[in-house]
């Protein structure tokens, strides 16, 4: 893919200001307590591309999680990790396990904004999402294989379209969340209602059929 769009795109700027005025209930049931267990970042990153055509797209930095993970092995997630102490805070953590898991380069990525925390209860993790921008991008690939699988740039023209979109349910625990198929990733849970809200927040959301339900495959279960 071409870099072709240095600046921020203004869409990726709304996200911030929009979540302020119109704070999502979702936001609302998962702030973090003052002193939360774990502290995390993920990093969204997107960068410009151009189509086949000439016109520019975007596209979103994912991760498959390794099969010899614990937890949440084989899932799709942004780059992303615990705060470590030598960190300065959620967006040199976010980097940093950027740069350590698929060698995203640092001085190549505009920090948008950092989004307010969301708070995982089972494991009791603050995680910070720290929104960016890759206005020179590079190649990258799985660099711990302990941790990451593969990592694709997964186009927004393929992730946004109806076809690839469902409401991933695990019906035995009452749980459900937007789900995407793209780039042969799987994506569910935590990472595609962050994903779904960013993109609404942004305004380049598309419609899609909420009463597609489609169980999520073992594989993919924690």
């Amino acid at each position: 893919m071409t870099r072709v769009v240095p600046e921020v795109p203004d869409w990726l700027r709304a996200v911030r200001p929009t979540l302020e005025a119109e704070q999502p209930d979702w936001w609302q049931r998962f702030v973090p307590p003052a002193r939360p267990r774990v502290r995390s970042a993920v990093l969204l990153l997107f960068a410009g591309h151009e189509r086949g055509d000439g016109t520019v797209g975007y596209d979103v930095v994912l991760t498959q999680r390794s099969p010899y993970l614990r937890s949440h092995a084989h899932q799709a997630s942004f780059p992303g990790g615990k705060l470590d102490p030598g960190d300065a805070g959620p967006v040199d953590a976010a980097l940093r396990e950027a740069a350590e898991e698929v060698g995203v380069v640092p001085p190549s990525v505009t920090v948008v904004d950092t989004l307010p925390g969301l708070y995982m209860f089972p494991s009791q993790n603050a995680v910070t999402p720290v929104l960016a921008w890759w206005r020179d991008p590079h190649p990258i690939t799985a660099i711990d294989r302990f941790e990451v699988a593969r990592v694709v740039r997964a186009d927004l023209d393929h992730l946004l379209d109806p076809a690839c979109r469902f409401t991933a349910s695990l019906p035995e625990y009452g749980y459900s969340s937007p789900g995407f198929e793209v780039d042969g990733l799987y994506v569910w849970g935590f990472t595609a209602m962050l994903l779904d809200h960013v993109l609404t927040l942004g305004g380049i959301n598309r419609p899609w059929d909420a009463a597609d339900v489609r169980p999520v495959p073992p594989l993919y279960r924690d």
